[in-house]
């Protein structure tokens, strides 16, 4: 494939290295030095983009790519209000886009086994707090993370008793559990070179559960990524993690 790298930081070049390595060909590397400047001519000689780059730009990136007829595989969070207008042009116009806030195959399981754990929980009243706490690097900008807003949704999609989230960053002076009934807490740290770690956590008066995903590096994101680029390849559509997993 020819691949457009949109966003071309850590997570770009990482991709950018697997990609090479698997026989692929970057034919366009766009950056916070360029991306002004880039139009659907630039993408056209591509097969597919892939796009991380900011929120306050991702939407006009993905709606470029439309514009060009070029496949878009996107993975930069924070702009979720957007994402349905941008589904409904994808299909207007007869593009492909595929969209996931991670795109790590082992966060997308731990996807599953949150959703049994909570449908679980919603019958057992005696645990009665839960809560999310993810941390990550320190030049991730948007907070909660996209893989804990997703974790909180499914959460309260599956207990009756939780009705909505709210985000408090750990250094802000706080209690670690739930400030009102109904409420569940996603607390974000951003510290070092964390790739990215996921807890969800129930708590009764006798124990307390969790389950944890823990990155090792931006390779699980990358490769999840690439694959997804591949597999979009003469489809069109919106598609996400479950379409390719056949969850």
């Amino acid at each position: 494939m020819k691949i457009a790298l949109i966003g071309y930081g850590k997570m770009g070049k990482t991709i950018e290295q697997i990609a090479l390595k698997r026989g692929h060909q970057i034919v366009l590397r766009v950056d916070v030095n360029n991306s002004k400047y880039i139009d659907t001519g630039d993408l056209r000689g591509a097969d597919v983009a892939i796009e991380f780059s900011q929120p306050d730009s991702a939407p006009e990136n993905i709606r470029k790519c439309f514009k060009a007829g070029v496949p878009v595989v996107c993975g930069t969070t924070g702009w979720m209000d957007q994402l349905d207008s941008v589904s409904k042009d994808c299909k207007e116009s007869s593009g492909a886009f595929f969209y996931a806030s991670n795109y790590s195959i082992g966060v997308n399981l731990f996807f599953e086994v949150n959703k049994k754990l909570a449908e679980l929980m919603n019958s057992q009243p005696q645990y009665d707090e839960v809560l999310i706490h993810e941390s990550h690097h320190l030049a991730k900008l948007d907070s909660p993370s996209g893989t804990a807003i997703s974790l909180a949704e499914q959460v309260i999609e599956k207990m009756d008793r939780v009705k909505h989230w709210v985000n408090y960053k750990t250094d802000e002076s706080v209690t670690m559990g739930a400030e009102s009934e109904g409420e569940l807490p996603i607390f974000s740290t951003r510290e070092d070179e964390i790739p990215g770690t996921h807890i969800v956590k129930y708590f009764s008066d006798v124990d307390e559960i969790e389950i944890v995903h823990k990155a090792l590096s931006r390779q699980g994101f990358a490769i999840g990524a690439l694959t997804a680029a591949e597999w979009l390849q003469g489809k069109k559509g919106v598609f996400t993690m479950k379409d390719m997993l056949s969850l």
